[in-house]
């Protein structure tokens, strides 16, 4: 048995080697780490092969030194087979979660389906392999010689289900060879494909499409590492039990890894380059006031008044349409106007639709005035669902025969307890003293107050992000009443005059990240800012004098790409919709909060609603800008939105393998 555990020690001296090039390595995961390994994989088997060139005798070995050189080996090998699966174990996940979710968002791309499934059957078997490896490479001396000449010879045989052609396979896959089913690589399929289903693939996968090529190729590249690793091993046990030289065919081995490499880095930074890497949240299964949407409230609400009470002499010389800008004035003779609540604010563009009608008043802890208005010609405002509270008639009259003293239709704009109208305007921005990126984002309410909260994470060497240290950062729980916080300057208010958002992407400029959000005012209009900050791609450092804010300034009267407003048509309120949200705005644009359809909802909802949901990938990433968008369907108010622009990693992938030799 000395030259089966000296075959053993032999493989165990490549990892170890391994191992002590890339220890800080396996702190870190990603493509880039993978690929930076890989580059040491092959400089350890090389070094390898160095022994095995050696004349040994193998019984000249003393058996009590092999045995204490084997237990130290055997534990630092352990050592390394943790660190590997832990390593595995993530990109495994990722990877072939990214492949399963896009087979179900993309049933009809029969070529995409049918290489991702043939994909996953390969690295099922790969992976099948390389755990028969490691256990014969455990020092667990029951194993047969046999049995590893069996598994060697397996793994560099000319059947197709050998390890050197399942390498070959997934190679044809990843990179077009210009002939029949493979003369668009799989990167390139995909990319397009995400095109056209983006909000599905961002749905299934939680990741920016740019991030499901990165992770998809991630699985791929560790995949072909796993085989090379096997088929190296292989020529050398079987040169160790005479089988062979193999010098010729591990020489050929390596260059084809290394080329095979190279072209796949080519081929999926390509891809990358033109994916999207923006990632915003779906719609839930079922929306949760609180949890997965907030609100703006009666900011405009529909609001029914008797013109006598809308003008100063009390008169009822004019309609309902001269009535676009005023107040409420009184309440004549304790009518209709005593059994509702009052409006207190601004009473604007009123319109008549009819003299009578019957009112289904709301529970007044619900934020509503109506339910329903049923007007005596037929017409009806709302859902008309039965009325818990029972309706009430309501009618216009006659005074001294000439004037008509007609019920209006209004809106109301009123601040007070029962309006949530405030949006935070100050900066909130990450630990940067502490190396904190901002990696999520979320609308909150606190207090009234609506935030734009930030997830923030430590930011580590080449791009990526210490999940330990991940945290939303609280908000500032001020209060409206507090002393020195100020309107305009703290937070600011909703008006009629005043209810703009633009809706803009912004991102940093290169070699920055993103490490803060916040509104500001731009005339009537609420505007977005990102804070961004330089950094070290080798170190991961932050460098704090470097930050600076980045807007868009345009308005709608600017000369240059002025902003356009997107149009909310005879809105619903939004969680009634029964189909999933969509985008509906890019940059240059704004959005109006105003009331619900009057038709639908007898105006008594401001749309649009705020998605509250956390903005997050499934696995933290740096990002390199953040926007504000509104999604929705038409005849529904829709959300507002934001969503989280992940860095670019495609120009940090390079060739792993230069054109000079690994020696």
């Amino acid at each position: 048995m000395a030259p089966t555990r000296y075959v053993f020690l032999l493989a165990i001296i490549v990892f170890v080697n391994f191992h002590g090039q890339t220890k800080a390595v396996f702190s870190v995961s990603g493509l880039l780490d993978i690929l930076k390994v890989a580059k040491d994989v092959t400089v350890a088997l090389v070094k390898a092969w160095d022994l095995v060139d050696q004349n040994i005798e193998f019984s000249e070995v003393p058996i009590p030194i092999l045995h204490s050189t084997e237990k130290k080996l055997y534990g630092k090998i352990d050592r390394i087979n943790s660190q590997l699966q832990d390593l595995a174990a993530r990109v495994d996940n990722i990877g072939t979660q990214s492949m399963t979710t896009i087979l179900h968002s993309l049933p009809e791309r029969v070529r995409l389906e049918l290489r991702l499934n043939d994909l996953l059957d390969y690295i099922t078997r790969m992976d099948a392999n390389y755990r028969r490896m490691q256990k014969y490479g455990t020092g667990d001396k029951t194993y047969e010689r046999l049995t590893l000449e069996d598994f060697a010879e397996s793994v560099i045989s000319h059947d197709s289900s050998s390890v050197v052609n399942l390498v070959e396979r997934i190679h044809a896959f990843v990179v077009p060879n210009g002939r029949g089913i493979s003369d668009t690589g799989l990167f390139d399929l995909l990319a397009n494909a995400m095109q056209e289903v983006e909000g599905d693939m961002i749905c299934s996968t939680k990741q920016s499409p740019q991030q499901v090529l990165y992770n998809l190729y991630d699985a791929i590249a560790l995949t072909e590492l796993k085989g090379y690793t096997m088929i190296q091993f292989s020529y050398m046990l079987l040169r160790l039990y005479g089988k062979g030289n193999f010098t010729k065919e591990a020489q050929n081995t390596r260059e084809r890894y290394e080329e095979r490499t190279n072209n796949a880095v080519n081929s999926v930074r390509s891809a990358m380059e033109n994916v999207s890497r923006e990632f915003w949240k779906c719609d839930p299964k079922k929306w949760a006031k609180g949890e997965s949407y907030e609100e703006i409230t009666n900011l405009l609400q529909g609001y029914v008044q008797n013109e006598v009470d809308l003008n100063p002499e009390g008169t009822c010389r004019e309609n309902c349409a001269e009535y676009t800008f005023t107040k409420s004035h009184g309440c004549f003779q304790n009518l209709y106007c005593r059994q509702q609540r009052t409006c207190s604010g601004k009473i604007l563009d009123c319109k008549f639709y009819d003299s009578d009608m019957w009112i289904c008043n709301a529970n007044p802890l619900s934020g509503r005035r109506y339910e329903f208005i049923e007007y005596e010609n037929g017409k009806v405002m709302g859902r008309k669902q039965g009325c818990s509270r029972g309706t009430t008639k309501v009618e216009s009259w006659w005074r001294w025969l000439f004037w008509h003293c007609s019920y209006c239709f209004c809106l109301c704009d009123e601040q007070g307890p029962m309006s949530d109208r405030y949006i935070n305007m100050r900066s909130a921005i990450s630990d940067i003293k502490n190396n904190k990126v901002v990696t999520g984002l979320r609308f909150v309410k606190k207090n009234r107050i609506v935030h734009l909260q930030i997830q923030e994470g430590e930011l580590l060497p080449r791009l990526n992000i210490n999940a330990s240290s991940l945290a939303w950062k609280p908000v500032d729980e001020y209060k409206l009443t507090d002393r020195k916080v100020f309107n305009g300057q703290d937070y600011h208010t909703l008006t009629w005059e005043k209810r703009r958002m633009d809706l803009d992407d912004l991102e940093a400029d290169d070699g920055h990240m993103l490490t803060g959000v916040r509104f500001k005012e731009i005339g009537s209009h609420l505007n977005f800012e990102i804070y961004t900050t330089k950094f070290d791609f080798d170190t991961g450092k932050l460098k704090p004098e470097h930050s600076k804010w980045k807007d868009n300034p345009n308005t709608d009267v600017s000369i240059k790409n002025p902003r356009t407003k997107v149009r909310l048509v005879h809105p619903d309120i939004p969680i009634r919709s029964t189909s999933p949200s969509i985008p509906t705005s890019h940059s240059d644009q704004y959005i109006e909060f105003t009331n619900s359809d009057i038709d639908r909802d007898v105006a008594q909802t401001t749309v649009p609603f705020l998605d509250a949901q956390k903005v997050e990938s499934l696995e933290a990433v740096p990002l390199s800008g953040a926007g504000i968008f509104h999604k929705g369907r038409q005849f529904f108010g829709g959300f507002i939105a934001p969503k989280i622009i992940t860095y670019d990693v495609s120009k940090f992938l390079k060739a792993a393998f230069p054109t000079e030799q690994v020696n």
